[in-house]
């Protein structure tokens, strides 16, 4: 009788994909190999017609090539070759993946810069890039504006966002990309030379690490993931190979561990806000001269992020009527409106009159300052809105959200007693008149809640830990500046072509 045989496993989509780009790159390194070698066999012949005229050690040394211990991380494909001295003290390279689909991302990119400048100074050069953008094709080069249209249209972002979320949508459409963009994502982490890559954005990891992985390079380049949504996230932002994943909360932390993700990879600090804002020391008094706002008056804040969206006009036109006490004819309250990006926002709320003094302001760059001055705020449930304002210690009321990522923020907030939610543009500016006047007591105590829930040093944990996390593993290989297209040798183990890499 005749033993049962397994039936073969039958490969997945995401496994045929990414063996045919296996295959492919292995097929360009065999003629880059072939190339070489004919080049190198001219070498030997002349090599050995120079022989009389020089010693036999000397031509041997100069034929043997470089030593095993002097290979050079990274060849030029001409046989040109920089090598980098193990040990020395140099800058070292990070490279911060982002994209402008919403203010967050860039906002923490940028804070992570300036968190390395102001901790090591000249120790790491900080780079801020949109490598998809910069180097790959549709529809990763056009994320941005694809994603406005979809938030302007708030039922397709909800649609994508949901659709994407089961892991075998986003690991087949991940795995497309890949086998797409690879080889330009690869030329972009040429051209900076990282030995540490940051990624605050979704979808900024995989195809990286996926090139690192396939390199053999995981050993040697440190990955991190910071993520920049509060409490709600898309499950692309959790990968199982990134040497950390920097989480906002502990909501998010606990997400990382169903997603595959070891205790040991995550960390909980905090979202990254710019030192700038962070460490700024502010007196609401000289605040309130330099900004020219009333000294004596309460003052709100009202922001639809840096695109000025949500109820803005008709929330600041009911904080006009409910901060106007009738009877004794005089304002209880002052209004700041920021329109960011929104000129006709901007300028519909200039043409109308007002009855208490009002600060209508388009896009800012100093919004420490703003929310230093004032003492509650209305916004949407931008994570790094709402992060800002629990380290500036102000109430928060809550108006809006994106469908998907934004929808934690809400009981995020709520839940921790720093603030409430409110579509009801009405029922926000009743809220506001009670807390400057017999809601008081309310107010100070959402304050003070705010002040617990904020993280202002969440933007150094993270720049020092990603720091003791580069010295621990070692980094000690830069990448050449003027590296082609076989920017990465195979490893011996790799002369095969390997196994799939998840990405996810």
């Amino acid at each position: 009788m005749e033993a049962p045989t397994a039936a073969p496993r039958v490969r997945s989509i995401r496994e045929t994909v990414l063996e045919s780009v296996a295959a492919y790159h292995q097929q360009q390194r065999m003629r880059r190999r072939f190339r070489k070698s004919l080049s190198y066999a001219g070498e030997l012949s002349s090599a050995g017609r120079a022989g009389a005229s020089s010693s036999p050690s000397a031509s041997l040394a100069s034929l043997a090539g470089p030593e095993d211990d002097d290979e050079p991380f990274w060849e030029e494909e001409e046989g040109t070759v920089e090598l980098v001295q193990l040990g020395a003290n140099r800058a070292k390279n990070v490279l911060v993946l982002m994209s402008d689909t919403g203010g967050g991302h860039r906002a923490s990119a940028e804070a992570i810069k300036d968190a390395f400048r102001i901790e090591f100074g000249d120790d790491y050069r900080v780079f801020v890039k949109d490598l998809c953008k910069d180097h790959a094709g549709w529809p990763l080069n056009n994320m941005e504006s694809s994603y406005k249209f979809m938030v302007k249209h708030v039922q397709l972002w909800k649609v994508a966002f949901h659709g994407t979320s089961p892991r075998w949508v986003h690991n087949f459409y991940l795995a497309a990309l890949a086998s797409f963009y690879a080889k330009k994502v690869e030329a972009g982490l040429k051209k900076y030379k990282p030995d540490i890559i940051i990624s605050v954005h979704p979808l900024m990891q995989h195809i990286p690490l996926w090139v690192l992985k396939w390199q053999g390079l995981q050993n040697r380049v440190v990955f991190a993931t910071v993520i920049t949504d509060l409490n709600t996230c898309h499950p692309t932002w959790f990968h199982a190979d990134v040497n950390r994943c920097y989480c906002p909360s502990e909501e998010v932390a606990k997400r990382a561990e169903l997603d595959d993700l070891k205790s040991s990879q995550i960390r909980v600090f905090g979202l990254p806000i710019r030192p700038s804002f962070c460490r700024a020391v502010l007196v609401k008094d000289d605040l309130r001269k330099e900004l020219e706002l009333d000294p004596d008056l309460p003052a709100v804040l009202l922001m639809g992020g840096g695109e000025g969206m949500g109820p803005v006009k008709k929330t600041a036109k009911a904080l006009g009527d409910a901060l106007f006490d009738k009877e004794l004819g005089k304002p209880i309250g002052q209004l700041v409106v920021i329109c960011g990006r929104n000129k006709t926002l901007s300028s519909s709320l200039q043409a109308l009159e007002w009855k208490m003094p009002i600060k209508i302001r388009g896009f800012e760059t100093q919004m420490e300052k703003w929310m230093g001055a004032c003492d509650c705020i209305i916004t949407k449930a931008g994570p790094g809105t709402i992060a800002e304002a629990l380290i500036r210690g102000l109430p928060i009321i809550l108006n809006d959200f994106i469908p998907g990522q934004e929808v934690g923020n809400v009981p995020y907030v709520v839940d921790n007693g720093a603030g409430v939610f409110s579509k009801s543009p009405k029922e926000t500016a009743e809220l506001v008149a009670r807390w400057f006047g017999p809601g008081a007591e309310e107010r100070k105590r959402m304050s003070e809640n705010a002040l617990k829930l904020a993280q202002p040093e969440a933007v150094f944990d993270i720049v020092r830990d990603i720091h003791e996390l580069s010295q621990e593993q070692g980094v000690k290989a830069q990448i050449s500046s003027s590296l082609t297209s076989s920017f990465f040798m195979p490893s011996p183990e790799a002369s095969h072509c390997p196994s799939p890499i998840p990405l996810v």
